[in-house]
């Protein structure tokens, strides 16, 4: 019956140890905040034409509407759509997003 107290114990510590190696590898995926990774393709302003890639502010600011948001793993993926052009999001924390184009 001591068995039991010491071995959920043990898998605790593991289990806290485990979580803060994880934590300092990261992930090694580029982030891009909420003011960064706008792109525009030459000779157009940033309200003329979608652009490949774009924060989600940038997207919210232009009239995109999130349609979806669907769990994968560890991240969500959010689709946001404007007329007849689409972008997916995918954030991998709070403030680490990277959005794209889909169409």
């Amino acid at each position: 019956m001591r068995i039991l107290p010491v071995a959920i114990a043990a898998f605790l510590v593991a289990s806290g140890a485990f979580a803060q190696q994880a934590a300092q590898k990261g992930t090694g995926l580029p982030t891009l905040g909420q003011d960064k990774g706008k792109l525009v393709p030459k000779g157009l302003s940033s309200g003329s034409a979608p652009a490949a890639e774009a924060s989600m502010g940038d997207l919210v600011s232009r009239g995109y509407e999130i349609k979806a948001a669907v769990p994968n793993g560890g991240k969500f993926i959010v689709f946001m759509q404007k007329d007849q052009s689409a972008y997916a999001c995918e954030f991998s924390s709070l403030t680490g997003t990277r959005c794209g184009s889909i169409n």
